[in-house]
């Protein structure tokens, strides 16, 4: 099993930045944040394989988030510029259980707790 766990979430203006963090427990395996809307399934925001070489993201969010990792420090990083009131949501990390990753929520076995972004506007 990996343990996952995501710092970083708050509450941050229209426009504005945020990083949110993920520490795991083994930095054997794909990585991938995935976000959760009021009433609604997790969707896929953005993807890392464990070299680093293969990123994806949601249409949404391409070309505002930036996902990275450090398999040293077993940390995976979400960057988020210019926030909009529709990005609120719960934000997940989630490992695929493979040094592999794709577009589809399915394909993350582990997940962590969760961390809220809320932006106001």
């Amino acid at each position: 099993q990996v343990q996952l766990v995501e710092s970083g979430g708050g509450l941050v203006q229209a426009g504005g930045s945020l990083r949110l963090s993920c520490a795991a427990s083994s930095s054997d395996y794909g990585m991938g944040w995935l976000r959760q809307f009021p009433g609604k399934e997790r969707e896929f925001v953005a993807a890392i394989s464990w070299s680093g070489a293969t990123t994806y993201y949601g249409d949404s969010v391409k070309g505002r988030f930036t996902v990275s990792r450090d398999n040293a420090k077993k940390m995976s990083y979400l960057q988020m510029e210019n926030l909009k009131p529709g990005d609120t949501a719960v934000y997940y990390c989630a490992a695929s259980g493979t040094r592999l990753v794709t577009t589809s929520t399915g394909t993350y076995v582990y997940w962590g707790q969760g961390t809220q972004v809320t932006v106001s506007s």
